[in-house]
């Protein structure tokens, strides 16, 4: 068999393995953040499988940077997979509003949907915990005396985010039959409620 054909052949064992290794993580395993834990199964399949590839020697005519390759190759595959799949389906506001159109018989007003956002979304997916959960992991932010501040990296990444907001997202994009640029600068127009600001 060629090196290409051996490649396609260890790289669906990779499939196979990074997707046993991932439902066990998330079957039977504590998980702190689902994108970092989905990551970590990317490696943990990819150090799997060329493990055995080394102790069948499969790898014995092939050079290191093939192997290198193949192996940045699993990786960036292992990354797409956490991201595309379930760090989507775990934070996509997209999802949840066709899964709660689809409990709710195949149809909802128009008009109901801030109501369920505000209503039942944040209730049902733990929104804030999940979110305050994540930041934490990450080190962005730290809880002190119930107080949520920003850490250097977090305020770090802010100002990037809204740099990035403000400069590089779209100021003709579509919402609801309008062009706007209301996303680069949501805050523009945002009511000024006081009062839970940290003391």
């Amino acid at each position: 068999m060629s090196k290409i054909g051996k490649a396609l052949l260890l790289t669906g064992v990779y499939i196979l393995v990074l997707l046993l290794v991932y439902y066990l993580h998330m079957r039977y395993f504590r998980v702190d953040v689902v994108f970092y834990a989905s990551v970590l199964d990317a490696f943990i399949a990819a150090a799997a499988v060329a493990g055995g590839c080394f102790a069948l020697r499969v790898f014995r005519s092939w050079s290191r940077l093939e192997i290198l390759q193949l192996l940045a190759i699993w990786m960036l595959g292992g990354y797409i997979f956490a991201i595309s799949l379930p760090t989507v389906i775990d934070r996509s506001l997209s999802f949840y509003i066709l899964e709660k159109i689809q409990q709710r018989g195949g149809g909802i007003r128009e008009d109901a949907f801030k109501q369920v956002f505000t209503e039942e979304y944040v209730s049902e997916h733990r929104l804030v915990d999940v979110r305050l959960t994540e930041q934490l992991q990450s080190g962005t932010i730290e809880i002190v005396d119930g107080c949520v501040r920003l850490t250097a990296r977090g305020d770090r990444l802010a100002r990037f985010s809204r740099f990035y907001r403000r400069n590089l997202l779209p100021t003709h994009r579509l919402l609801m039959g309008e062009y706007v640029d209301d996303l680069t600068d949501p805050f523009r127009n945002s009511e000024q409620v006081m009062g839970y600001e940290c003391r």
